[in-house]
């Protein structure tokens, strides 16, 4: 059958749930897209779009007041004219002719149709969007589908972008730092800071009994000192997270961090150094030639499943650095026993949850990402605004977050967990007899 493109052609389109239909008229630029493709079909396209919304609210129109012209003395509402109006437009606020209704004793009638497209809800998720997608404030206009040149626009500005942004970042850090947690089964904490101009956020990520992650709150501070973390995890407990369990850290050896997590937690909180960051520590006072025979010995020290066997193999190695290189050794001897906390728990570290808890690397990962996020940034003005960019840019990590590796492997760590806080409390209760 051969088909033939007329000059315009009238489209139905269905609205559901409603059996009605809204007939307009799309014309077809045929000469203009041979010479501009690409705007000749955006301006069909927002042309259409336009002719959709004005049939929608004309069609809602015409159910309030009856069809025009016919005189109707039971009808409940007239027509009033139109006014000029703003909707949410791909990704814009437009103008608009808005028809009006009033009622038998004048009061305005809202159209529905129009209620639905003034919505900002569209607008804004445009808008963060965008910015976690990395276009700059500046740039938000150019990353919108083009319109019309005779088409009034605005909400696009750098400036109208800016403010909404911070309205939004404001709304999401009143709402991450008051969301309950005690409908998350957290047994692992790990927590971390990352600093953004002279500005430190400390970071709580926790991981539940699924394998599933989740940031637990952020606190602002000018360190990552002791007061700051104390302060966020009083803050996680008044949510719900529980105090009357084991709870395993992964920390990158702050002392400040340990120190805070014990004073809140006590014995319940159990510890595991990131090896990551000790080798790290340890290679960093050795000359290069020594570094990968150390690094070899490290690893094949913490790749044994034998907690005791591996302890005696960092003492042996300690030992042989103490001589040239007594400053090596003391930082293989710092927190030795807390960098093999997984295999006194029975973590295999053949498996896949020994490689992704030997390290705080799910929270370096995510720090990584805020600095994405946070790229068109040029200059900070104050704690406040820091805060705000690093709660839009967790939540928007959040939404690519899966389970971490070695999630079926859980089950026997939290039952390791359990016994340990059994006997923790059974020796609470004698030392109280």
């Amino acid at each position: 059958m051969a088909k033939h493109a007329n000059l315009s052609t009238t489209s139905h389109l269905h609205l559901v749930p409603s059996t009605d239909f809204v007939s307009i008229q799309v014309p077809l630029p045929l000469l203009g897209a041979l010479q501009s493709a690409k705007q000749g079909f955006a301006e069909l396209c927002f042309d259409t779009g336009f002719q959709v919304v004005s049939g929608m609210m004309e069609r809602d129109r015409e159910t309030l007041c009856g069809p025009k012209g016919r005189h109707d003395p039971d009808r409940k509402a007239s027509r009033a004219g139109s006014a000029p109006s703003r909707l949410t437009f791909g990704g814009r606020q437009v103008a608009i002719e808005r028809p009006r209704v009033r009622s038998r004793d004048g009061q305005e009638i809202a159209l529905p149709s129009f209620g639905y497209f003034t919505q900002r809800d569209p607008l804004d998720a445009r808008t963060l969007e965008a910015i976690a997608c990395g276009v700059s404030s500046r740039n938000y206009r150019r990353h919108l589908e083009p319109q019309p040149a005779e088409g009034k626009e605005s909400s696009v500005s750098k400036s109208a972008v800016s403010r909404r942004f911070v309205v939004l970042s404001q709304k999401q850090v009143r709402e991450r730092l008051a969301a309950p947690l005690s409908d998350f089964d957290v047994r692992i904490v790990i927590m971390d800071g990352i600093v953004l101009h002279e500005h430190t956020v400390l970071i709580a990520l926790g991981i539940d009994s699924d394998g599933r992650k989740r940031v637990l709150g952020l606190r602002e501070g000018s360190t990552e000192s002791e007061a700051v973390a104390k302060a966020l995890l009083r803050e996680l407990i008044e949510r719900g997270l529980p105090t009357d369990r084991a709870v395993l850290f992964l920390l990158d050896g702050s002392k400040a961090l340990r120190s805070a997590a014990r004073k809140v937690f006590g014995s319940q909180a159990v510890f595991h150094r990131c090896q990551v960051h000790k080798r790290r520590n340890i290679l960093e006072h050795l000359p290069e030639r020594m570094q990968p025979s150390v690094k070899r010995l490290l690893e094949e020290a913490w790749s044994c499943s034998d907690a005791a066997l591996a302890k005696r193999r960092l003492e042996q190695l300690a030992t042989s650095l103490e001589r040239e290189h007594p400053g090596a050794a003391a930082s293989v001897r710092e927190g030795l026993d807390e960098t093999l906390t997984l295999q006194k728990l029975g973590v295999d570290p053949r498996g896949a949850l020994y490689r992704t808890l030997r390290s705080t690397n799910p929270i370096e990962n995510l720090n990584g990402s805020i600095g994405v996020y946070a790229r068109n940034v040029k200059r900070w003005n104050g704690g406040s605004m820091v805060q705000r960019w690093v709660t839009a840019a967790l939540m928007e990590a959040e939404t690519r977050f899966r389970k971490i590796r070695g999630h079926r492997e859980l089950a026997a760590l939290f039952r390791t967990l359990q016994t340990f806080d059994a006997e923790q409390k059974t020796a609470t209760a004698q030392r109280v007899a």
